[in-house]
Formats: structure tokens, sequence, C-alpha cells
């Protein structure tokens, strides 16, 4: 049975994709009956992320090929541009919405330690306060005695 599935290429942590039609029993990397299109997962700048001979995948199906699950989303994404970009677009907003959470847990943990200092400095202003009028009220009372 002939397959429409991803081929990989490129280098370590690199990865390139042919979309391949091939026989199901061969292994991923190996010969492939033809190539239909590339995916490149790494593009940057100018570089052409996704493409794909629409004629030969209809070709193929038509034959009667099975087309890969991935395979299946990427043809979906070729024909309508816009699925990647809304799925840019919620990536973007959990990661802002994940920054956010951290920044007010950080804040928050600030805050509870300038309030734990807080009140640490005033229980010492307290302690020394006390300290002082002791020795007022003793000197007072040395005085009454005095009498």
């Amino acid at each position: 049975m002939v397959k429409i599935r991803l081929a990989r290429g490129g280098a370590k942590k690199k990865p390139f994709y042919s979309i391949v039609a091939t026989d199901s029993r061969k292994r991923r990397d190996s010969g492939y009956i033809e190539r239909i299109g590339y995916f490149n997962p790494v593009a940057r700048g100018q570089e052409v992320r996704l493409t794909i001979e629409e004629d030969r995948l209809d070709y193929w199906t038509s034959k009667g090929a099975q087309i890969s699950d991935r395979v299946k989303q990427l043809v979906k994404e070729f024909k309508d541009p816009s699925i990647r970009e809304k799925r840019v677009a919620a990536q973007d907003a959990r990661a802002s919405a994940v920054t956010a959470k951290l920044a007010a847990q950080a804040k928050a943990k600030a805050d509870e330690e300038a309030k734990a200092e807080a009140e640490a400095k005033a229980t010492e202003e307290a302690a020394t306060a006390a300290e002082a009028e002791s020795p007022a009220e003793e000197s007072v009372e040395e005085e009454k005695a005095a009498e």
C-alpha cells in the first residue's frame, strides 16, 4: 500500500521533512516513489516553511494512497494559512499569560517579604521603646523612695 508521509532530513536539531509517496513497508527515510513537497519547521525570515504539489497529492490519493495524520494537518494548513497564524497567536497569548502570572507571583512574594520586614522592624522599635521607658520608670520610683 502507498502512504503519503514525512521523511526526515536535515542536520541534528535542525529537521527538514520531505513529503513523500512511499511503500508503507519501507523505512521512514528510505527510498520513496515520489517527493510531493517539503516542510521546514525551523524556517526563519524569508525561508518557505511549507510547499505541497496539490495535483500530485490528488493523483496519489485517487490511486488509494493513505495520508498520515501529520501530513493531513500540513495539507489543511497549506490550503488555509490562517490556521498557522491562529495557532501562533494562541501560543503567544498563552506565553504572555504565563509571564504575567509569574510576574504577579514575584510581586506578591516581594510584598510579603516587605510586610514581614516591616513587622520585624516595628517589633524591634517597640522593644527598643520599652527598654527606654523602663529605666525612666525606675528613676521615678527611686526619686519617690528617696523622698
